[in-house]
């Protein structure tokens, strides 16, 4: 039997330094709390003293636990020897800093009963320690909890709670199906770019008649219903034309977008057909030949063109078209972020009398663009729209999202450069069908 004595600052550095002396078949016989250094017993540092035995009969075979026990029970005079090295000398005692070390075999050895060192080496795997007044230690306390299998029941448990909503999600989605008529005229929905908000609404209230009259449904009447459904967005009642009473139209709208060739189609329109005297202003000396472009249709159409370079020109110009029924006022097309053109614009748009703006947009144009258009030009107080290069494109969401979002009344629509043939009222019925029809392959 090999027992040794340790004086450590933690159990982790005690254990360390029994494995490596004693192996790992070691047994702690007692650990306690004790102060070392300092003065007169004051200001010492906390330490343990660890006792640790091992049998020497153990590391020699691999025998069981019972064989090893058998010798110590019939040569008990081999635990004295090694204990008498516990005890220090008289002399000792007062050149050390340590307090004299308890001899926790005395009473065994001396009834002869070696039962507290049988106990110990047959469960090395649950050592008996010696109760300690200031702080004892356990098992648990030496053996910190594997962190490893901690995390990964943590994780077992995220994944099954993941799951479990997977699953619910699924049931939901089950319950909520859609019939596969609605489904195609969604995904029609979709494909020409109309907000999604609104094609969810739409299609929650087809459904919700289609339950509430308990009829079947098929694709001709998920169509109709859904038509029905989108022509409410339009306001169909509402005059498209330029009204008799107004005096002066605005147009409004970014670059490139094709105003000047608008307001020469819709003055051909008023001269021609509605036998009106129309005049022009332009105010887009910015763009190159622009001033030219709208001279050459006023030429035309013989009608009279004035040129303003800034608000206070205005008024002079109405002065000069005082004896035109109507007069169209053409605005410079530039980056409607650009915080002075807007303001130089709001001056312009300062008129006396009746007066319509309309804005100018090109189904050309991704309808994040023409959102963020509409909402910068909305603030003049806008009261139409009108809708260009329709020939140019097949997606034809962006006006439904324009008018619902933002309330404006349809006007006119072109679908050409040819002045003044390709321009019409905008039929909302007709671009309804167009959204609804099948693509062409």
């Amino acid at each position: 039997m090999r027992v040794k004595r340790y004086v450590v600052d933690s159990m982790p550095d005690a254990l360390q330094k029994i494995r490596t002396d004693l192996g790992k078949d070691a047994v702690i016989l007692n650990t306690k709390e004790i102060r070392t250094g300092g003065f007169l017993g004051l200001f010492g540092k906390k330490k343990i003293e660890v006792i640790a035995a091992m049998d020497a009969s153990n590391s020699n075979s691999g025998a069981g636990a019972q064989q090893r026990v058998a010798p110590t029970q019939h040569q008990p005079q081999r635990v004295q020897p090694a204990m008498n090295q516990l005890q220090p000398n008289k002399a000792q005692a007062h050149m050390s800093d340590f307090p004299e070390v308890p001899d926790v075999f005395a009473s065994a050895v001396s009834a002869k009963e070696p039962v507290a060192v049988k106990v110990a080496i047959e469960t090395p795997a649950m050592p008996a320690y010696a109760p300690v007044p200031q702080q004892s230690y356990s098992p648990v306390s030496v053996h910190a909890p594997n962190r490893t299998i901690q995390k990964d029941d943590h994780l077992i448990e995220e994944l099954k709670q993941m799951k479990e909503m997977m699953r619910k999600l699924t049931q939901a989605a089950d319950a909520t199906k859609l019939p596969e008529p609605l489904q195609k005229i969604e995904q029609r929905l979709y494909d020409q770019e109309v907000d999604p908000l609104l094609v969810r609404q739409i299609i929650d209230e087809t459904l919700a008649d289609f339950e509430l009259a308990d009829e079947p449904v098929t694709d001709e009447s998920a169509r109709q219903l859904v038509r029905a459904k989108l022509g409410q967005v339009f306001n169909s009642a509402a005059n498209k034309q330029i009204s008799p009473d107004t005096r002066v139209v605005h147009f409004v709208g970014p670059t490139g977008v094709g105003k000047t060739t608008t307001i020469a189609k819709l003055a051909a329109e008023q001269v021609l057909k509605y036998q009106r005297k129309v005049g022009f202003i332009t105010s887009d000396t910015y763009r190159i030949a622009a001033i030219e472009q709208l001279k050459t249709y006023a030429t035309i159409l013989n009608v009279p063109l004035e040129v303003v370079f800034s608000p206070q020109d205005l008024s002079k110009a109405f002065h000069h078209l005082e004896d035109c029924d109507v007069i169209f006022m053409d605005t410079a097309g530039r980056n409607f972020r650009n915080e002075m053109y807007v303001s130089e614009l709001n001056s312009l748009l300062k008129t006396q009398g009746n007066s319509e703006t309309i804005l100018v947009l090109s189904l050309t144009t991704k309808y994040r663009d023409m959102k963020a258009i509409t909402n910068n030009f909305n603030k003049f107080k806008l009261d139409k729209v009108i809708f260009t290069k329709m020939d140019e494109t097949d997606s034809y969401g962006a006006i439904v999202n324009v008018v619902h979002e933002f309330s404006l009344q349809l006007s006119y629509v072109t679908n050409g450069q040819s002045v003044p043939d390709d321009i019409t009222e905008l039929n909302e019925w007709q671009i309804i069908d167009l959204l609804l029809e099948e693509p062409r392959t």
